[in-house]
């Protein structure tokens, strides 16, 4: 499971078995885990994460994208 960053109590990580499906983060926190996809950007799975919190993932998500799919790619070799 590598960790692409962190930031505050989020950690931004990928599950090595996922390469198969479009670029995507997975985001967990304290509370829960949330998956958005990179390309368009969209929540794509919320488990637990609290309203505010999404929404200030997807506003870290939005500001590091092209880190976030750059990070993607060189993990899943595409």
């Amino acid at each position: 499971m590598p960790t692409a960053f962190r930031i505050g109590s989020f950690r931004f990580h990928f599950y090595s078995d996922e390469g198969n499906e479009p670029a995507h983060i997975h985001v967990r926190d304290t509370d829960g885990e949330c998956k958005f996809w990179l390309s368009p950007i969209s929540l794509a799975r919320n488990a637990g994460i609290r309203p505010y919190d999404l929404r200030h993932i997807e506003q870290i998500v939005y500001k590091h994208q092209q880190t976030l799919l750059d990070a993607f790619y060189d993990f899943h070799g595409r």
